[in-house]
């Protein structure tokens, strides 16, 4: 009877310890497959101001998509994640590589060419110029590098974009597009 009790104890303690080993396996293979998924995949985004309204708002919070940058390249249009001074901003690229981009009399010209920018919410704009006299400040003509982007926030009267810090290189783009999980009334992916 002895016996028996001490090979129970045996047992349940071996037990006890696959048990334990299994579980830190698995915690292991979780946090490895999430570490995968954030450096190769998709990284989490808080929207923070409202630079990009009324496309993002304010407190919204999503993901970025990591690999379609890397597939599907970048693209006029585009709502990317830029990294300047250690921060991240959302932004939308207007400028591509080479090209010469300015704004006069609030409309953007790109190579000397008026840019149609359907992504913008054109009643919100027209109540800001009528409010300021204008929705997108005038600048002066950059001429962007082989490897370089201009970007600007779709709330162009108080976004810090490439007018303020300049153009941004391919390397501080970070991501590409936001699925936007919450509030869940606004759940949606944007990329252009």
């Amino acid at each position: 009877m002895r016996v028996m009790k001490m090979e129970e104890n045996t047992q349940k303690k071996k037990g006890l310890r696959w048990e334990l080993f299994d579980f830190v396996k698995i915690l292991l293979i979780c946090f490895i497959a999430a570490l995968g998924i954030k450096t190769f995949i998709a990284q989490p985004v808080f929207v923070e101001g409202s630079s990009m309204y009324p496309t993002l708002e304010d407190g919204e919070f999503g993901f970025t998509n990591l690999l379609g940058l890397s597939i599907e390249g970048i693209n006029r249009g585009d709502i990317v994640i830029v990294s300047h001074d250690n921060e991240y901003w959302v932004k939308r690229v207007i400028g591509m590589p080479g090209e010469k981009i300015k704004c006069q009399d609030n409309v953007v010209y790109i190579n000397g060419e008026a840019l149609e920018e359907p992504y913008l919410d054109n009643a919100y704009a027209q109540d800001i110029e009528k409010q300021q006299k204008y929705f997108t400040s005038d600048f002066d003509e950059v001429t962007l590098k082989d490897d370089e982007y201009f970007v600007m926030g779709d709330n162009r009267v108080v976004s810090a974009d490439s007018r303020i810090v300049g153009p941004f290189k391919r390397s501080q783009i970070v991501g590409k597009g936001v699925f936007v999980i919450s509030p869940l009334d606004q759940i949606g992916y944007h990329n252009q």
